[in-house]
């Protein structure tokens, strides 16, 4: 069978490359004469592609020695629950910004744990289809951290400028856009994302965590939810997702082979600009309720004139190898999530989909 273009939300596509090279080492890896799904997570092996991983990752970030990396389970879901518990108490609030479902969930973790405000919101009869401006923004210069979403797969937006907190660290979610652009990490005190969408598999959540925030977390927290426990032990605490790190490892090689960062960007950018050019370049088929300020360069929504139309579209699209385009089921309409993996060549395809399609049915 043919690979498809993968353009799931999540668990998302690898690279090739990625998965041929972990083929090879399934059955007997690094002269172990086993999987490195069989060793021992304090195996001195084990113990390389950890600490590489982690290198890799800082380099790629740009991230020097006052910040640790952790590989935790729970996916980001319980970091909503973990930065609370670590960082808020008595005489400390966050501000948390809303753009989105996921931000709505880690607002209602936080809820449950501590004081919390709502420094600004977007939403509209239960949509969000801009990121705030500035202006617009209510946050508290004594938080001890601003929560935000840096971009949201549902909505198809994104932080394209993070707001100016006046030094407050700002605590972000990238599980959906992590790696696909330059940051400057000053600006911030915890990154956390889910690997599924640009990192790796699903199974693995990595952590970034400055070291004045470790300071700044409360102690006496049950063990495996504080994470003190997991910069302490190395993320080595109980046994970890040994076989997702692994891969998380291979991702970054890749992305590094691909000029790192910057390459990604570029090509993310160029990616961004065949898609929403074709939807405006098609005003009477295709449509997109996303501000252009606000739009994301990882997950693109748009709709179709009809239903039936869009149906047909995702029929099609399914035919001709194009896999994942449906939007998601709270909003409708189509999506292609085009994260790192999906690269230029498989978007010129997608697009030339799009515009046969209109072609055809306009």
């Amino acid at each position: 069978m043919a690979r498809v273009h993968n353009y799931y939300a999540g668990p998302a596509a690898l690279p090739v490359e990625v998965l041929e090279a972990v083929r090879e080492e399934l059955i007997e890896w690094a002269g172990t004469g086993m999987s490195v799904m069989e060793t021992s997570h304090r195996s001195p092996e084990y113990d390389a592609v950890h600490n590489e991983t982690i290198a890799d990752f800082k380099e790629l970030m740009g991230m020097g020695d006052d910040w640790k990396i952790l590989f935790l389970q729970g996916g980001a879901s319980l970091q909503f629950a973990m930065v609370p518990m670590n960082l808020l108490g008595e005489g400390r609030s966050a501000d948390y910004i809303q753009t989105g479902v996921w931000s709505r969930k880690a607002l209602k973790e936080a809820k449950i744990i501590g004081n919390v405000c709502v420094a600004g919101s977007t939403e509209q009869d239960g949509v969000f289809f801009r990121i705030p401006k500035q202006d617009e923004l209510d946050l508290d210069p004594n938080a001890v951290y601003c929560h935000v979403t840096s971009n949201n797969t549902i909505f198809g937006t994104q932080w394209r400028q993070f707001p100016d907190t006046g030094g407050v660290p700002i605590v972000s979610d990238m599980s959906s856009d992590i790696l696909s652009r330059k940051l400057d990490v000053s600006r911030f005190g915890i990154i956390y994302a889910g690997a599924q969408k640009n990192l790796g598999p699903s199974g693995v959540t990595v952590v970034a965590i400055r070291d004045d925030m470790i300071e700044k977390c409360n102690d006496g927290l049950l063990t495996l939810l504080s994470y003190k426990t997991h910069v302490d032990k190395n993320s080595l605490f109980n046994t970890p997702p040994t076989f997702s790190i692994y891969l998380v490892g291979k991702v970054l090689k890749w992305l590094k082979g691909k000029g790192g960062v910057d390459g990604i960007e570029k090509e993310n950018a160029e990616k961004a600009k065949l898609i929403y050019g074709t939807i405006e370049g098609n005003p009477d088929f295709f449509s997109t309720p996303i501000e252009p300020e606000s739009r994301s360069h990882m997950n693109f929504v748009f709709r179709l004139p009809t239903e039936d139309l869009e149906k047909k579209f995702i029929a099609e699209g399914k035919e001709a190898g194009f896999i994942g385009l449906k939007g998601h089921r709270s909003v409708g309409g189509c999506r292609i999530s085009a994260y790192n993996v999906n690269g230029l060549d498989s978007v010129k395809d997608v697009v030339a989909l799009m515009k046969d399609f209109a072609a055809k049915n306009g």
